[in-house]
């Protein structure tokens, strides 16, 4: 049985010859990269867990994650020595799943590395088991599916109100559509729209849950003066 594979992109020799130990110690096999450039490259289907330093030559983690995320939706954890809120912010923002601030203690990294690859194979189990099935709404890395109403992205269900599922789904069901308040307010309250300001909330919220930035959405979008859509991928 092949072990589950990590990718340790760090250019500290001793670092990385530490979280080799100890990823090793919890059975899995570990490809090593030295800078953001050599890790892109021996990214591959078979990568379950990425643990990127922030600060490296060459080509630093940011810059590597955010190619990463074009292709890729394996969780990735940022390693580094800065601790500013801003720092956790921006790396979160784009989209990395975790963040660790050097020195660090290992065990507590492998129970977050363990956590994240148990939720991404989970994730990929069910997207085989319904590989064939028109049940399952897929845009990018956000999923709906119709009939457990489980909605998925970037790896991790997130809940929502009946309401928003039923927004998101009438959305996604027709992605680069540019629904109007008022056809949203009558698809998803089944009456007539004479306030439709409570869409606008319900469209906030929606975009907290699902979006990395909500002021810079990637999926659901504003048309200013018509409405709202899923952006078509």
């Amino acid at each position: 049985m092949s072990k589950d594979k990590v990718l340790v992109v760090e250019d500290e020799e001793g670092i990385r010859n530490t979280l080799k130990i100890f990823l090793k110690s919890q059975g899995y096999e570990v490809v090593e990269a030295t800078n953001g450039k050599e890790g892109l490259s021996l990214l591959n289907d078979d990568i379950y867990l990425a643990i990127v330093d922030i600060m490296m030559p060459i080509m630093d983690g940011i810059s590597m994650v955010t190619i990463l995320r074009k292709q890729f939706d394996l969780p990735v954890i940022f390693l580094t020595a800065k601790t500013e809120e801003i720092d956790k912010i921006t790396g979160l923002n784009l989209g990395a799943d975790d963040y660790v601030t050097k020195p660090f203690e290992p065990m507590e990294l492998m129970a977050r590395v363990n956590a994240h690859i148990r939720r991404y194979k989970r994730m990929l189990e069910r997207i085989e088991n319904h590989e064939f099935s028109d049940h399952i709404i897929k845009v990018g890395s956000l999923s709906l599916d119709l009939h457990t109403r489980e909605v998925c992205v970037r790896n991790e269900f997130v809940r929502l109100t009946k309401k928003e599922y039923e927004i998101l789904e009438l959305l996604m069901k027709s992605p680069g559509r540019i629904y109007s308040a008022e056809q949203i307010y009558e698809s998803v309250w089944k009456q007539e729209a004479i306030n439709t300001e409570t869409i606008m909330v319900h469209i906030r919220k929606l975009r907290e849950k699902i979006e990395l930035n909500s002021k810079k959405p990637e999926y659901l979008k504003v048309v200013w003066g018509l409405g709202y859509k899923i952006e078509k991928m």
